[in-house]
């Protein structure tokens, strides 16, 4: 298993300068943001696959400093009831599926999208309670009328081209938990796996060991970061929480950097589940800590983490 960092971290650094950094703090594996929510600073898609030359720079960037990519991430909404929005996110997700494939990356991080609750809404409509009824049939023309068309027709264009998708469960959007999850891999197909977060199973009350273990072979990818819940916050306003992220003293709860929401214990428990559901793959630590630097939490993460990672499976036990 391997330490990544996403390098939308850094956007504010030239790409090469960025992955100068990486290496010198020890990451050799990199996640690489191309559009959506999380940006495209340091690769967009439509461009280098319209200019071999640059294509080719970017790729000897990235060799020469012997990084291997995780996967490709344009963390966009593709299902947003506003088509420009949709279109938008929806083309960066096409043009970065056909860059991986041509990088050889087998694999795309994304949400699974959210829509309306209706045709014509303006907003996405993300349903968190069964009653009065009205959510319940929202819920339902959602996923019938949107999404499991959108990630069925998506599914196919992943199999043309060598290429799965890793939805990261995520509040907001209709696949962040693993039953929605598992529902919508049922629905369309086994080019569709998880993302998976921890940091967005803490708050909302779910055990990440029960989530790996009930998904399984569908994690495709796994992001590295912490959340700590605030005890006295919950107990006065519940984890739904709609403070701003940067107004820490009033928050349920918070992103923090591996180790700071739960210690090394935790980790180290995780990274053996993930190695016993099949996992073996990278660990990308995003830093989303308003408390501590993008340096300090990048390399207090993989520290923690490089403790936690097992070697080698073993290959036989003396009691087998």
């Amino acid at each position: 298993m391997k330490i990544g960092a996403f390098a939308v971290l850094l956007s504010q650094r030239p790409f090469e300068e960025a992955l100068d950094y990486l290496q010198s703090i020890g990451i050799d594996t990199i996640e690489i943001g191309t559009g959506g929510y999380v940006g495209d600073a340091h690769c967009k898609p439509a461009e280098l696959l319209a200019n071999p030359d640059r294509l080719q720079a970017f790729r000897r960037a990235i060799e020469a400093r012997g990084f291997r990519i995780s996967a490709l991430s344009c963390h966009g909404n593709a299902l947003h009831p506003q088509q420009d929005i949709a279109g938008r996110h929806h083309q960066q997700f096409h043009d970065t599926v056909l860059l991986a494939e041509r990088l050889g990356v087998d694999r795309v991080v994304t949400f699974s999208g959210c829509p309306g609750d209706q045709e014509g809404a303006k907003h996405p409509n993300w349903v968190t309670c069964p009653w009065p009824t009205d959510f319940t049939e929202i819920v339902r023309w959602q996923w019938e009328q949107k999404v499991i068309p959108y990630w069925r027709e998506q599914a196919a264009f992943l199999r043309q081209h060598g290429v799965r998708v890793a939805i990261e469960m995520h509040p907001g959007f209709v696949v962040y938990s693993a039953s929605t999850m598992l529902r919508l891999r049922e629905a369309a197909g086994e080019e569709i796996g998880a993302n998976f977060d921890p940091s967005h199973l803490f708050w909302q009350g779910a055990d990440p060991m029960e989530v790996v273990r009930a998904l399984g072979p569908a994690i495709l990818h796994v992001h590295a970061k912490d959340t700590a819940i605030d005890p006295h916050n919950v107990r006065l306003d519940g984890v739904l929480d709609t403070t701003p992220y940067n107004d820490i003293p009033r928050r349920s709860w918070v992103f923090r950097t591996v180790g700071y929401g739960h210690g090394a214990e935790f980790w180290k428990a995780l990274v053996s589940a993930l190695r016993l559901v099949g996992y073996d793959y990278v660990l990308s630590i995003e830093h989303e800590d308003g408390l501590m630097s993008v340096h300090e939490g990048l390399t207090k993460a993989a520290a923690l983490l490089k403790e936690a990672v097992i070697g080698e499976p073993a290959t036989s036990m003396w009691w087998a």
